[in-house]
């Protein structure tokens, strides 16, 4: 469990948030923030004019940090410990669903919970609190399965040589902590220079997706919402990192009637009817002014689509939207 102390001094700022209201307005009727975290969306479509919000999270901790102010928005504001797959027990005609894919800044910043390199703690990295933790994935995964999910989960080019150095390094002694499997793969990869990101940061990210399984969890939260959102209904994704924005935009794509074959045994989507017209039409990313505010946005990209009036599609399968899924994960 994450300290009240330190949960209250996390500080979250919604990325995109400007943006996002003016693409949606006037907002009115009911919501799903579909990843609640420290709330800020979920405020901002309430003072906005949102009717309602489902506000559902998988992290347990996170709603503490509403407890100074949910008060306000009595009847209004539903908060629900739950993966975002999972909309669909808890509404069934919304006019928007957002989605802010990825770790939070909150979760970074506690050492405890172990999805930080720069800070030592035990190799957890689990959102929800349950299940395996990281260090039974690299503990006890095979080479290979490490090695695919370092490359395919996180595009780290060096995964065949860092999944090797795990492994013979864990056969002398068990990673415990993250700071012990960062200095790990420092001592694989060169050095970074000035201005570079970190060594292990496309390991952290590959490892985390495999521990939370976010890829399958973004498949089949998106399919969700289509067949939640009402017609004119907006669907609103930040996401983080290429692979997960490979994803959302073929899936808008694919439900937009444009999503062309990556290979010749599957044909495109021209002409079909459209169960999404586009409101961005490519990726929106913050300003220089957001950035400069709020350095952890400077990768985020958002697009919105508005819900038709066709019902929902079948489902499309994984390769269609090219989501990387390693064995289990």
């Amino acid at each position: 469990m994450m300290e009240p102390d330190l949960i209250s001094q996390a500080d979250h700022i919604p990325v995109l948030l400007e943006p996002i209201l003016e693409n949606i307005s006037p907002v009115g009727g009911v919501w799903i923030d579909a990843t609640f975290g420290a709330g800020g969306y979920t405020r901002a479509l309430l003072d906005a004019g949102a009717e309602f919000v489902f506000a559902i999270d998988r992290d347990p901790n996170v709603f503490s940090l509403a407890e100074n102010w949910v008060d306000q928005y009595t009847g209004r504001i539903e908060l629900i410990n739950d993966v975002f797959s999972n909309l669909e027990k808890y509404a069934d005609s919304v006019d928007g669903v957002v989605f802010d894919l990825g770790v939070s800044s909150m979760q970074l910043d506690q050492a405890n919970r172990g999805f930080s390199f720069s800070k030592e703690g035990p190799l957890d990295m689990r959102m929800s609190q349950k299940g395996s933790m990281a260090a039974d994935l690299i503990n006890f995964a095979s080479e290979k399965t490490l090695s695919d999910i370092l490359y395919f989960f996180g595009e780290e080019r060096a995964s065949r040589r860092i999944a090797k150095a795990i492994v013979a390094r864990r056969e002398k002694e068990l990673f415990v902590t993250t700071t012990d499997l960062a200095k790990l793969i420092e001592t694989v990869l060169p050095r970074s220079k000035p201005g570079q990101s970190h060594p292990a940061t496309r390991s952290f990210q590959a490892i985390r997706i495999a521990v939370n399984k976010e890829y399958k969890e973004l498949f089949d939260g998106l399919f969700s919402a289509e067949k939640v959102l009402s017609s004119g209904g907006y669907l609103v994704l930040v996401t983080f990192h290429s692979i997960e924005d490979r994803i959302v935009k073929r899936f808008i794509q694919a439900r937009t009637g444009k999503l062309h074959s990556t290979s010749r045994y599957m044909p495109g989507t021209d002409d079909i009817e459209a169960q999404f017209t586009k409101v961005t039409r490519k990726a929106v990313k913050p300003s220089i002014d957001e950035i400069s505010i709020n350095p952890r946005s400077r990768s985020a990209k958002l697009r919105i689509a508005k819900r038709t009036n066709i019902k929902p599609g079948q489902s499309l399968d994984l390769e269609e939207l090219n989501v990387p899924i390693v064995g289990g994960y």
